[in-house]
């Protein structure tokens, strides 16, 4: 590439010339002004006839052609030019002894999932908004396309709400957080708190959008409310928590059945709507105890009026109306596998986190699924029986178990099968008080995730081989990822201790839960 290089494109993918040009000119130091439609030394056009995300990359002595379906496949075939040249460019100042020579190649790709997702959780400990946002660009290297953003929990409550100001005031910090996992975990002794304003939260979104990423944010209910009920105690049954919750694990406090409780959550989500234009909107909907529903006369009251006969009927009830008002303002809801019990809603999708019972249940009953199982894909468990993993927990996750996960259940049958939206990883932040422990257990696994959503062939001797190379990009990019070969000293955690499992302990607890799933869908 020459200093005069120019982009040329179309009004409609002007944003996507502008993010070329903030991924190529602070290395480079050239300016890859923009030019008019068909004129420039790198050409981005619209190619009518492709899928969204389909791309095709052409270069050779006459230049570079970038033609996609779409802005957002224009995006992603971006990110393969900048992967063509050296790791260099990925730094964000000037390398004055780089040569910046593309190869002649032609590249057609495209995804094999629509959503290719990772949740990250920034209600547990707070990520402030530039951590976010760099998320969000590492998530774009990779062509990631669905930031699901849990914004609430027992111990945080982190977006602005106009109509309930005390959700952040109150419920927006806690006063101690636990240091470690298991029985023998300690206190920090340090407040913890952080919450996004409006803007932030739009800010978020923008900056998403022109990087090819849809936000998800998730408002959880009616379980892991303790942030919120510290904060609007009516909301709850019995006496209100002092606060957030300081410790991990689930709170057993859940929302009350009032209807002015609903309502509140009706009112919490339109103004989520008015800043996240997501299609989709989590509601949460997982691990919601039922003791304090089956322990109050209020709510056993309730339960007979409205015909409900169980706890699980219950929370179906509650699913259901906040699933109606989403759909009534455009929206579909989007919750975790336990909103299967008891019945589904019509227009809800099924976050399958539990292995891949959901999700075979849930597309066998009609409804489209993300697949999200914790036995491949959640980022928080450990990566390897290394004694120096920092707070172990789960069993361990390497990237070569990452890279085997297929978010297609192989007992669907093709019709089944369409109700797969495509996979997430999921990353849970108890453990996670600093970007550099969030590096250190996202990377390199998100690059498998990546390329398990968006490939339908794999070799994983090859993915090795591409790794060691891609790992160079990461470092310029200034990621502290976990080396293949282990934790380096300073990424381990012997001051906080850890309660690792094994794998059969894990898929043990999991049949047990998802017992109820199968039952009830089947009955459905």
């Amino acid at each position: 590439m020459a200093p005069t290089a120019t982009i040329g494109a179309p009004p409609e993918l002007v944003p996507a010339a502008r993010v070329l040009q903030g991924l190529l000119r602070p290395a480079t130091g050239f300016a890859f002004a923009i030019a008019d439609a068909g004129s420039g030394d790198i050409t981005l056009e619209i190619e009518p006839n492709a899928d969204a995300e389909e791309y095709r990359l052409s270069i050779d002595e006459g230049g570079v052609v970038l033609r996609a379906g779409s802005p957002r496949g224009i995006l992603w075939g971006i990110q393969s030019l900048v992967q063509l040249l050296p790791p260099a460019i990925h730094r964000s100042a000037r390398t004055r002894t780089t040569e910046w020579m593309l190869p002649h190649c032609v590249i057609s790709d495209a995804p094999r999932f629509p959503w290719r997702g990772l949740m990250l959780d920034v209600a547990r400990h707070f990520l402030p908004k530039r951590e976010v946002m760099r998320v969000i660009d590492l998530m774009a290297v990779h062509k990631l396309n669905t930031l699901h953003l849990h914004l609430t929990d027992d111990q945080g409550w982190r977006l602005q709400i106009d109509a309930f100001p005390r959700l952040t005031e109150r419920g927006g910090w806690r006063s101690d957080s636990q240091r470690g996992h298991g029985p023998n975990a300690t206190m920090t002794g340090r407040p913890h708190g952080g919450w996004y304003t409006k803007d932030d939260a739009r800010e978020i979104v923008a900056y998403a959008a022109e990087r090819g990423i849809d936000v998800v944010p998730e408002i959880e209910m009616p379980g892991h409310v303790q942030a919120a009920l510290s904060a609007y105690p009516e909301w709850g049954i019995g006496e209100a928590p002092a606060e957030p919750w300081a410790r991990w694990g689930i709170s057993t406090r859940v929302l009350n059945l009032e209807e002015a409780t609903v309502d509140a959550f009706r009112r919490i989500l339109d103004e989520v709507i008015e800043v996240f234009p997501s299609r989709f909107i989590g509601i949460g909907g997982d691990e919601a105890k039922k003791t304090e529903w089956q322990g109050d006369a209020r709510t056993q009251e309730l339960m007979r009026e409205r015909g409900l006969a169980d706890e699980e009927a219950a929370q179906s009830w509650f699913i259901g109306q906040i699933d109606a008002h989403l759909t009534s303002r455009g929206r579909r809801a989007y919750g975790w596998d336990e909103i299967l019990e008891g019945g589904l809603a019509a227009g809800a999708t099924v976050a399958s986190w539990r292995g891949r019972f959901g999700a075979v249940a849930a597309a066998r009953a009609g409804h489209d699924v993300v697949v999200c199982p914790d036995d491949a894909v959640y980022l928080d468990y450990r990566q390897s029986d290394h004694e120096g993993e920092p707070i172990p927990v789960g069993f361990p996750l390497g990237v070569d178990d990452v890279y085997a996960f297929d978010p297609l259940p192989p007992e669907l049958t093709p019709e089944q099968a369409r109700h797969v939206l495509g996979g997430q990883a999921n990353i849970w932040s108890e453990h996670l008080d600093s970007p550099r422990a969030l590096d250190y257990m996202l990377f390199p696994r998100l690059c498998a995730v990546a390329e398990a959503v968006w490939s339908v062939d794999k070799d994983l001797a090859d993915f090795r081989r591409r790794l060691d190379e891609h790992l160079v990009r990461l470092d310029a990019l200034g990621v502290e990822y976990r080396d293949l070969e282990g934790p380096a000293p300073w990424q381990s955690r012997p001051d906080a201790p850890g309660k690792p499992i094994t794998r059969e302990e894990r898929l043990a607890i999991q049949r047990a839960l998802v017992e109820n799933i199968v039952d009830r869908t089947a009955s459905s």
